[in-house]
């Protein structure tokens, strides 16, 4: 049986998206040749995602000097200045993971009427990279967005902005998010909210946060009070979507209340970046209510 999944969002508590319809708001025009994603089933695979056709990019803009300091961009095929949805793939924020495995979603969101600037960024392992390198990488590329608007790039509409991580892209996004005062969404996708109960676990993205943060909790509490999202002033406009079955990233790191969070029961830690699950379209609609004209 189909999964169906309702928009909206229970301020202070989770909501479990069940079997309500859902239909597209039909706010942008939509791109006529666009890549097909048929519906798959919930709890999809790493290598799921990699499989998917993709379009390519219509730029790569840099936001800084490092040669890792740059966003892919894609726009839509309408005459319109499009809202822009930027980007920050996940990967336990190890380099060993890098931007492409965004390029389905990208691709998708582009095919539904947004620009999408999918960012890399230096991570663990990578000269400057870690905390706070890799923070910084995200701000200073959140600082920059007027370098979109150059050359020969379609108009896109900078008063109509939205911030998506996944995974640990989540955590920057939240942790960024303040750089963009006027952003409509800063969006978690099975994002890592809490640093300091993340770090304590025991599955590979888990033992990955010490590293990023180049010290165990235990000797270095300040410094991850600093890294972590619920210690710090997020932007109003937060929100989460969470999977009920991701074991990467699980909702219990977290309290409940802490941001509005939606959550698709059955979805797993990469239903959030595989355009064929009911996960992704409960971002698009949730894109298409904050992006709105």
């Amino acid at each position: 049986m189909k999964t169906k999944i309702i928009i909206g969002l229970l301020t202070g508590c989770f909501m479990v998206i069940s079997s309500l319809g859902i239909s597209s708001l039909g706010v942008f025009s939509p791109d006529l040749s666009a890549q097909e994603y048929p519906a798959v089933e919930e709890n999809v695979s790493f290598e799921q995602v990699l499989a998917l056709a993709t379009r390519e990019p219509r730029a790569e803009i840099a936001y800084g000097d490092d040669p890792l300091q740059y966003g892919l961009l894609w726009t839509p095929d309408t005459a319109e200045a499009a809202p822009l949805v930027i980007l920050i793939h996940g990967g336990c924020w190890l380099n060993s993971f890098d931007v492409n495995h965004s390029r389905p979603l990208a691709s998708a969101l582009s095919q539904a009427g947004f620009a999408v600037w999918s960012l890399e960024y230096r991570r663990t392992g990578d000269p400057g990279g870690g905390w706070p390198g890799t923070l910084a990488d995200i701000r200073l590329a959140l600082s920059r967005l007027d370098r979109l608007n150059r050359g020969e790039n379609q108009s896109i509409d900078l008063s109509r902005v939205a911030v998506a991580g996944h995974s640990a892209g989540g955590h920057l996004a939240l942790m960024a998010g303040q750089e963009l005062p006027a952003a409509r969404a800063i969006i978690g996708l099975a994002a890592i909210v809490d640093m300091e109960s993340y770090s304590l676990g025991n599955n590979s993205c888990q033992q990955a946060a010490p590293l990023f943060m180049g010290a165990p909790l235990e000797q270095a509490r300040d410094l991850y009070a600093m890294a972590n999202p619920v210690k710090q002033p997020l932007h109003p406009q937060s929100l989460l979507l969470h999977g009920g079955s991701d074991d990467i990233v699980s909702l219990d790191h977290f309290e409940a209340n802490v941001l509005p969070t939606s959550v698709v029961s059955g979805a797993g830690h990469f239903d959030w970046i595989h355009p064929g699950t009911a996960a992704y379209r409960l971002l698009l609609n949730t894109l298409h209510n904050r992006l709105a004209p």
